[in-house]
């Protein structure tokens, strides 16, 4: 019955921290990345759609991203959402395709997305820390109806702190590589 918890555990924790990896591409750091905009959110027909599902994607230079759409009447649409979007880009459209320059991070932006990619980490951590905090409940739930002894309900606790403890240094390896890769000029 532990074994259960500590691999639904286990399982929503690794959801967690891929959820924290795809939320990761999406920061932009020393080049132009496809990831920044592929999963934009498009009005598309009255359908909200994702960039990617809409366009080609490529990065024919290292700071420039490319955007061709399938349907050329989506190109108004795309260039609303990059400007509505929080990436900051102005989309340059040229008939059917769409630029997006990357201009160079200065140093102060690069300091605002360290301090968004901090609160992200953040919440990345909280996420697995609640994951951990239902769990225990469940096992404290278990031994207070006698289905499994105190020193099981013991021992799953201990074994849920490794989990956390192992997930959470994942997110902070990841964090710190993504920090790394802002912060190279």
């Amino acid at each position: 019955m532990i074994d259960d918890i500590l691999k639904e555990a286990q399982s929503k924790m690794k959801s967690a921290v891929h959820v924290y990896e795809q939320d990761l591409l999406g920061i932009r750091g020393g080049r132009a990345s496809t990831a920044l905009v592929d999963r934009l959110i498009v009005e598309y027909y009255g359908q909200e759609t994702e960039l990617r599902q809409l366009a080609t994607i490529s990065t024919p230079e290292a700071m420039q991203i490319m955007i061709r759409p399938f349907d050329k009447g989506a190109v108004k649409s795309i260039e609303k959402a990059i400007l509505s979007s929080d990436i900051n880009l102005n989309p340059q459209v040229d008939g059917d395709t769409i630029r997006l320059n990357m201009p160079p991070l200065t140093r102060e932006r690069r300091q605002d997305l360290v301090k968004m990619l901090n609160k992200r980490t953040e919440e990345a951590r909280v996420a697995i820390r609640n994951i951990r905090r239902n769990m225990n409940d469940d096992i404290k739930d278990f031994e207070k109806e006698k289905m499994v002894s105190e020193d099981e309900s013991k021992w799953g606790t201990e074994e849920m702190q490794k989990h956390t403890d192992k997930f959470i240094q994942q997110i902070d390896e990841l964090a710190q590589h993504k920090e790394q890769e802002i912060m190279t000029v």
